[in-house]
């Protein structure tokens, strides 16, 4: 269901719209915050004619989406957030030179990322603690990535693993956390992502060995690999008298947003 919410920029309401499970900001509300002028549709096409080339990709960039207003819906012309960075790019008000400037920053930092990977592995973990988990979950958590990095053949068989091992599956499991867009496994506490990996690492296993072709082979070795993890589990629930499903999310608010948003 699309969904509508207000982000406040600047002190400046910019609306924004949930589309095919990705924000769409209203172009004219982020046009607005970053120029002099008041008259923004006016800007909007000087910009355009000034930019021939993000004029003729506007089709592509900018979708047409009911805004909810006042005065009731409107269609509005809107975009998500890598096209409104394209148009940010093409603003020559000196209000949007700090979002170039990171853009730019950001740009350089992923060069530096593709020439020597151990740096993007270094930035996660900093995020990651950052938002404020704890040293031993960010290493469970990037030990969980790399396992998943090594099982790239079983990738469109993850709903599998999970559903042996937890007996839901990654979406089943999202809605029972209350999540959304969010990723499930940086809501997941230590024994869930314990028993994700050792799902994963099971099933890379067994296609190893097996040296497994197909998807129907490949869809046996994930509840195969998935159902190691699920005796497991129920092993551990015994022992502890409760269910380590959890709706709980591990992480509420991000203990250091401020840090965030810099």
């Amino acid at each position: 269901m699309t969904t509508t919410k207000i982000a406040l920029f600047r002190g400046i309401k910019i609306r924004k719209t949930l589309h095919n499970n990705e924000w769409w900001f209203v172009v004219e509300d982020v046009v607005l915050t970053l120029i002099d002028s008041v008259n923004v549709k006016n800007y909007i096409n000087k910009m355009r004619r000034r930019d021939q080339e993000l004029s003729m990709g506007w089709g592509q960039i900018v979708h047409t989406l009911e805004i909810p207003t006042e005065g009731g819906k409107q269609k509005m012309n809107c975009a998500n957030t890598e096209g409104v960075f394209r148009i940010i790019q093409s603003l020559p008000s000196p209000k949007a030179e700090p979002f170039k400037r990171w853009l730019a920053k950001v740009g350089y930092e992923r060069i530096q990322e593709i020439e020597n990977p151990e740096l993007a592995t270094k930035r996660t973990r900093m995020l990651y603690k950052l938002k404020g988990y704890p040293d031993n979950w960010i290493e469970k958590r990037m030990r969980g990535i790399a396992i998943r990095k090594e099982q790239k053949d079983c990738e469109i068989l993850t709903a599998e693993i999970s559903k042996a091992t937890f007996g839901v599956t990654p979406n089943e499991y999202k809605k029972l956390k209350g999540l959304k867009r969010q990723n499930l496994r940086d809501h997941m506490d230590d024994f869930e992502l314990i028993f994700t990996m050792l799902g994963e690492r099971s099933t890379t296993e067994i296609h190893r060995q097996e040296k497994s072709k197909g998807v129907p082979k490949l869809k046996q070795d994930s509840k195969r690999g998935g159902k190691v993890a699920g005796i497991a589990r129920k092993e551990l629930e015994k022992e502890l008298g409760r269910s380590v499903v959890s709706k709980k999310n591990y992480l509420g608010k991000p203990k250091n947003k401020k840090l965030l948003n810099q």
